[in-house]
């Protein structure tokens, strides 16, 4: 193993092996701004999860803060458990922890039809079957080929497109004015200047080019009378986000969808890591980091639960972060975490992010949610596609996607199963999972 050194050179510019190093410790005046910058990459995604449970659950006021405040401050404790670690917990990898999207497709029905006590009950037991799955992630990597995950991917970026689509219009509930011109260019400019800032910019603006687009629509929406501050006011200016503010209720459909997509998100974390070490320090993630990496995703999302915090995850976007910096520094994510936990603890910040305009939000989800449906094509891409793929892609996503579209199908199941077969991931990965099982493979099979 070659040894890694934390030289300089007689310029004073850190080699490359130090850089490449998780352990390395950079200066404060270059760890603060990098991790600052980790935070800007995932702020926007980190904060819509909340805002979108909120609007489907009815919350508003303080409760929305709640909600927000608490993502914050969760995502910078899971982050501290992957980059400082504890035993076996943590991959001691630069890896930022946020709320996941992958987990909305099953949360928006479970608030709906048991609440958010269910919600975070059932959150907590999939975090434990997370972290245990952690202990043999690597033996399961098998029955989730690109195929499958592709098919999962795609599933999830579909299934919330059209929640980013009625946000955009003015919001998921009831709104009066639903679709009127002032929600559709708000969202249009929003979407706009994020694609303007990613492709004629580089860098760090082209990394924080949602944050830039929510930020730019938000702006706007002030003179046009579409914000209301009154909420910032009366917020809290130092609070500790509360254990158990909505109760705790074990509801079966909820626990075996929660399950399912835990899955789903071990094995996305997984992938993260290695994504990490090889764009990073141009290697292979080492078993031990994969388990810890893992473990620690589904702690978080248990102490999250407890909270009042989504499941979380590790975040994709901060992956690609790393190999753009080249800096592999665990301890630069350290201080992005830092300034999350310090932001989690001041419900003012929480209540100015609770009131950007629905339409805002909207604009920059439909962007992030159909990037999910493009990260999805791309890993089909990685497979032959043979006549056997192109059926189990048809059967998975045709009955997934089209008993969310109607849910009336299945109106004579039972509560627990329209909740899960009305989800559209649910059955989507469940079937992709089972037919590519048991579907035999012939290779001469070309599309």
């Amino acid at each position: 193993m070659t040894e890694v050194t934390h030289s300089k050179d007689n310029e004073g510019t850190i080699d490359a092996g130090t850089l490449k190093d998780p352990d390395y410790c950079p200066p404060l005046k270059e760890a603060v701004p990098l991790g600052l910058q980790h935070v800007l990459a995932m702020f926007a995604g980190n904060v819509t999860v909340p805002i979108i449970i909120a609007g489907v659950a009815g919350l508003s006021g303080g409760d929305k803060i709640f909600l927000i405040q608490t993502a914050m401050f969760i995502a910078g404790i899971a982050t501290l458990m992957q980059t400082i670690g504890i035993g076996p917990i943590g991959a001691r990898l630069p890896i930022v922890q946020g709320t996941s999207f992958a987990f909305i497709p099953i949360m928006i029905p479970i608030v709906k039809t048991a609440g958010l006590g269910a919600l975070f009950a059932s959150a907590a037991i999939g975090g434990v079957f997370h972290f245990v799955l952690g202990t043999f992630i690597g033996r399961i990597r098998g029955i989730l080929p690109p195929l499958v995950t592709g098919i999962v991917v795609l599933s999830i970026g579909l299934a919330l497109i059209p929640v980013g689509i009625k946000y955009a219009a003015g919001g998921a509930g009831k709104v009066p004015d639903f679709g009127a011109w002032h929600h559709i260019f708000l969202a249009v400019t929003v979407i706009i200047v994020t694609l303007g800032v990613k492709f004629m910019t580089k860098g760090f603006l082209s990394a924080s080019a949602v944050l830039i687009g929510l930020v730019v629509g938000y702006l706007i929406a002030i003179p046009m009378g579409m914000v209301d501050f009154g909420r910032v006011g009366s917020a809290d200016w130092f609070a500790v986000p509360s254990l158990l503010q909505y109760g705790f209720e074990i509801n079966t459909a909820a626990v075996m969808g929660m399950l399912l997509i835990s899955v789903v998100s071990a094995i996305e974390t997984v992938g993260d890591i290695s994504g990490i070490t090889t764009g990073g320090a141009g290697r292979e993630a080492t078993d031990k980091e994969l388990a810890g990496g893992t473990i620690a995703d589904g702690l978080g999302t248990v102490v999250g639960a407890l909270f009042g915090a989504m499941p979380n995850t590790s975040y994709s976007q901060n992956v690609g972060l790393v190999a753009l910096t080249g800096v592999m520094s665990r301890h630069v994510v350290t201080c992005g975490a830092i300034f999350l936990i310090v932001a989690g603890l001041f419900p003012k910040i929480g209540a100015v992010i609770s009131v950007m305009p629905n339409a805002v939000l909207g604009g920059a989800s439909i962007i992030m949610f159909g990037m999910i449906a493009g990260a999805g094509l791309k890993l089909l891409s990685m497979t032959a596609l043979t006549r056997r793929d192109m059926v189990i892609i048809a059967v998975s996503l045709g009955i997934g996607l089209g008993l969310k579209s109607v849910p009336e199908a299945v109106a004579a199941m039972p509560a627990t199963a329209k909740i899960l077969l009305t989800s559209g991931l649910v059955p989507a990965a469940f079937l992709a999972i089972v037919l590519n099982l048991i579907i035999p493979k012939d290779a001469s099979d070309q599309a």
